[in-house]
């Protein structure tokens, strides 16, 4: 086989097995889609908060969260907890909000900080600053890490 007939083979071979051979990569995450969909993310958990099913997708199996008085609670137990409240229909909710949201994407890691504004039935209103740290893993966005710190009373 002439010596140009080989080359191009080889060069044939090598292509095909660079296009066809390499795994299929799920589209990168970039700021302009992973900001709008870990804001959306939060807006959806804050609203359905009382979900058991949202708390599964919410949070990462490996969890850590750490409340406002320093409580350090783990994936299921937040699921427990939720599943395990019993919530009446005709009473007054409690209501959660989002101020100040920013995300940072990172790739695949996404920093979350925003301000939770806490509605009480009684019309009371409480504040809380909140950081997640956001892991994408096979296309899902999920919580691993989560702090919430209580801002204090406003005084007169």
């Amino acid at each position: 086989m002439p010596r140009s007939r080989l080359t191009l083979n080889c060069c044939a071979v090598l292509l095909a097995l660079v296009t066809f051979g390499a795994p299929a990569r799920a589209a990168e995450p970039t700021a302009d889609t992973t900001t709008p969909t870990i804001t959306a993310l939060l807006n959806e958990f804050l609203a359905r908060v009382d979900d058991p099913a949202m708390h599964e997708r919410f949070w990462a199996d490996d969890l850590v969260y750490t409340s406002g008085q320093g409580v350090v609670r783990t994936k299921a137990e937040i699921v427990r907890s939720v599943a395990a409240a019993v919530h009446d229909p005709a009473a007054a909710r409690t209501t959660y909000g989002a101020e100040d949201v920013r995300v940072r994407p990172y790739g695949d890691f996404a920093a979350l900080t925003f301000r939770l504004v806490i509605r009480n039935p009684d019309g009371t209103t409480w504040y809380s600053r909140n950081s997640g740290a956001f892991l994408r893993r096979n296309g899902l966005w999920q919580v691993v890490t989560w702090q919430a710190t209580r801002e204090p009373a406003a005084t007169p």
